[in-house]
């Protein structure tokens, strides 16, 4: 049944994504209020600002002494896009982990839409973080679930109802070009394929932040420029987006804003040239 799932789908998973529409993307973004959101008392902090992540003089350093991050400031407003470029190793995973509280500075502020987030703790943290869409070069999917499996997962850890779940998957699948692949096991699928998994299950919550931590590392050429158009359609529709990638060659295409990590520091740039 896995293989028959597999065969004669591409096409139909390219098609669906060319015939994306602005009515599919409100279908994507009307607001709906569920059960979980309508309990007020297990709600993160109130935020709003004009300034979607700011960094106030972080330091992060590891126990070993290494440091990754020196003083570093940065502003990123809503609904901009930005590049983070630095050789392996350099701080940029390091700042994309700062950002969803997979790490904490040693030193200074993180302020994610007015949020610090080294304040957050247990169920706070947990709520902060679905409002942020995390994307993985190693994609993170579960193997033994389907496309539609692993991408409504979110919804259902986060108590959406089974008829909001549904609403909402279609349209993010044909963002991504694989709604004919929604009953596919991740194995049938290429990596480009599986990156668009993972996109579509950081996005399906309609998250105002996305971060994606070199998202086409492993990919070839062709299948990296189709996800960073994804990336950058999700941009066009409001959201932030930061992205992390070594890919001066793809961040030059994209002409967005730069920052590089540099011996623990930033540089902005306005665009590669």
């Amino acid at each position: 049944m896995r293989e028959q799932g597999s065969r004669g789908s591409r096409g139909a998973g390219e098609q669906g994504e060319k015939t994306f529409t602005q009515s599919t993307v409100n279908r994507l973004t009307n607001p709906v209020t569920t059960a979980a959101q309508n309990d007020s008392a297990t709600q993160p902090p109130n935020c709003s600002s004009s300034n979607m992540v700011q960094l106030r003089s972080v330091t992060k350093t590891y126990g070993n002494g290494c440091h990754a991050l020196l003083d570093v400031n940065l502003e990123v407003k809503q609904k901009e896009f930005l590049f983070v470029t630095g050789p392996s190793g350099s701080g940029k995973s390091t700042l994309l982990k700062l950002l969803y509280g997979g790490e904490l500075p040693t030193q200074g502020e993180v302020i994610v839409n007015e949020c610090n987030v080294s304040s957050l703790r247990g169920d706070r943290l947990s709520l902060f973080r679905r409002r942020i869409g995390i994307i993985f070069q190693d994609y993170k999917l579960i193997y033994q679930r389907t496309v539609a499996e692993n991408v409504t997962f979110v919804l259902e850890a986060q108590g959406y109802t089974r008829k909001e779940i549904q609403r909402r998957l279609e349209p993010t699948l044909k963002l991504v070009g694989l709604l004919a692949k929604a009953d596919c096991f991740p194995d049938q699928l290429s990596g480009g394929e599986q990156q668009r998994v993972s996109i579509a299950r950081a996005i399906v919550a309609t998250p105002p932040l996305i971060l994606a931590d070199e998202p086409t590392g492993n990919l070839d050429p062709d299948n990296s420029w189709q996800v960073m158009q994804i990336l950058q359609k999700l941009n066009s529709f409001g959201a932030t987006v930061i992205v992390t990638t070594h890919d001066e060659q793809l961040v030059r295409r994209c002409n967005k804003p730069v920052v590089q990590v540099r011996n623990g520091r930033l540089y902005r740039q306005s665009v590669v040239k």
